[in-house]
């Protein structure tokens, strides 16, 4: 528009100043004016917005040195804030750097303490389990010896109680045999009496029969002395019969019950060897269990 106005201010002096303005007519006169008035408004208008583009342009101007003093704020701000990070994660590097070579004087102080620790407990553990084999060898030749003692006196025990029933069993057979013999002559005896009683008894029959007189007193007292001397014969012999039978029991028995004994005490005697051995070697295991778990702690460690 400027331009537009530049240029119609030259045309009209051209034509102001040029031979044919003195052939210009007024309606051309009238054009021109209002051409002059509008280009003028439009001067006007471009003035004011040329006065708002400068006061747009100083106000940009003045944001730009606003900018500028606040860009240098925020730089030296930021230098500030950098400056106080830096020295703020200097600070914070010492520290943990004096932190970490704490923390490896701490660890190495506590790792010489735990390594003199382990290998005091595991020389401690090595004394122990020396001296458990020496104790436990000890033992076990102990054991042992006192296993072959009593493995002695109990074969010895044992050739004893078997004498013994040996002659138990040769007594009881004596004793059969003795009853046996005692029996054998006791019937002997009393058959003896009885066929004695039976030819006194027809003796007396034939007497009897043979005379007819009455038997004198005397020969009747005779009778009966001889009746009863028989009987309480019979009687005794029954009664040293029932004794014989009595003791031969009794005896019988104690000698089943001293077989009884001697087997069971044979049998303990027998176990006896064969639970010390489990014992000993129940010790043996569970000491040998602590000596591997010694190792093991000690190796783990």
């Amino acid at each position: 528009m400027a331009d537009s106005a530049s240029e119609l201010e030259s045309d009209t002096n051209s034509m102001n100043d040029g031979p044919t303005a003195r052939l210009m007519t007024p309606n051309h006169i009238e054009y021109m004016q209002r051409r002059m008035e509008s280009l003028q408004q439009e001067n006007v208008v471009l003035k004011t917005e040329l006065e708002k583009y400068k006061q747009r342009v100083k106000t940009l101007e003045d944001d730009n040195v606003r900018l500028r003093r606040a860009s240098v704020s925020i730089q030296a701000r930021a230098e500030q804030e950098e400056e106080f990070i830096s020295n703020t994660l200097l600070k914070t590097i010492e520290t943990l750097k004096k932190d970490k070579e704490e923390l490896a004087m701490k660890y190495e102080q506590e790792e010489e303490c735990l390594t003199n620790d382990l290998s005091r407990k595991l020389f401690q553990l090595q004394q122990e389990k020396q001296t458990l084999e020496t104790t436990l060898e000890h033992e076990q030749q102990k054991e042992i010896n006192k296993l072959k003692k009593n493995t002695e006196r109990l074969e010895a025990d044992i050739k004893h109680k078997q004498a013994l029933l040996e002659e138990l069993r040769r007594d009881k057979v004596q004793l059969e045999n003795e009853l046996e013999h005692e029996q054998e002559a006791l019937v002997n005896r009393l058959w003896k009496r009885m066929s004695t009683l039976e030819s006194e008894k027809r003796r007396l029959q034939q007497q009897l029969n043979g005379h007819t007189d009455i038997p004198s007193p005397r020969n009747n007292i005779e009778d009966d002395s001889s009746a009863a001397s028989l009987r309480n014969e019979v009687y005794r012999l029954r009664q040293q019969v029932t004794n014989l039978q009595a003791d031969h029991e009794r005896r019988t028995a104690e000698s089943e019950a001293k077989e009884k004994s001697a087997r069971e005490e044979n049998t303990y005697k027998h176990r006896r060897p064969l639970l010390s051995a489990r014992r000993e070697r129940s010790l043996s295991e569970n000491s040998s269990e602590v000596i591997k778990r010694a190792n093991t702690s000690s190796s783990k460690n």
